[in-house]
């Protein structure tokens, strides 16, 4: 796949391809440039991002997107999209950056992990396969490629700690990628759904256990338990509902009357 068709116009230039089997890079103080790329971003938040950033600050869904983020539509279709809002100072800093470093570090997004490199994935719609490449994004202040550590893709992916983020940033891809809704201009009930289901899993399990959703369609005791308790959980069975509701099929079924 051509990641410079698909990638923002400001890093396009920026993409190489990897060699030898893989690339040379290590961030840490001692860098000059550490934490030079924390800052004036357009940084795209996944649903399962904003979960994890918001339970590590102690936020409900409403408090984190109201603080820390900005929405948007992408250019293509009508979906809206969340972004980490930067702080309102010279440099546009990341509101979780620190002369020390990341201050939610373990909880950092998904981009945020991978960099310097960049993943270029899509869903194989006959298989059901997600295929992906990665490249190098070799930005010119980034000194981190003068370091002597060699990373192999797998193990710098394996280091940085990206399974359970890709497993739930994939079943989310697929929705979006979708081709129902490629060029589609969603109504504003179905661009509701889409926010808050992605975005807002406080809302999304108050509608659920306080609304007759689950009398409308076939659910088992342990999922419900599941859905209750785990916020991963919670967040697969709002995928399927996006994929009921927004393009008429996957697994969850309404109940027979």
């Amino acid at each position: 796949m051509q990641i410079r068709e698909t990638a923002p116009e400001c890093i396009k230039e920026k993409i190489e391809p990897v060699e030898n089997g893989g690339f040379r890079f290590a961030c840490h103080p001692g860098v000059v440039c550490f934490t030079e790329c924390c800052r004036d971003l357009k940084l795209l938040l996944t649903p399962y991002d904003l979960i994890r950033l918001k339970n590590r600050l102690g936020l409900s869904s409403d408090d984190f997107l109201d603080r820390y983020t900005d929405c948007g539509f992408d250019e293509d279709r009508s979906l809206p999209r969340v972004y980490l809002q930067m702080s309102q100072n010279e440099r546009k800093t990341c509101p979780f950056v620190s002369p020390k470093g990341c201050l939610v570090y373990e909880h950092r997004p998904s981009a945020c992990r991978i960099y310097p490199i960049a993943r270029a994935s899509r869903l194989h719609r006959v298989h059901g396969l997600v295929l992906e490449n990665y490249f190098i994004l070799h930005e010119d202040h980034c000194m981190g490629f003068k370091e002597e550590q060699f990373w192999k893709m797998d193990e710098w992916l394996r280091d940085q700690g990206l399974e359970d983020y890709y497993e739930l940033n994939d079943l989310w891809m697929a929705i979006v990628t979708h081709p129902r809704l490629r060029n589609a201009h969603l109504p504003q009930k179905q661009q509701q759904i889409f926010y808050f289901a992605s975005y807002n899993s406080d809302k999304f399990r108050e509608m659920v256990f306080n609304s007759r959703f689950l009398s409308l369609f076939e659910t088992d005791d342990n999922e419900i338990e599941q859905i209750r308790t785990n916020e991963t959980a919670l967040l697969k069975f709002a995928f399927k509902w996006m994929q009921f509701s927004l393009l008429g099929e996957g697994t969850l079924k309404p109940r027979t009357l």
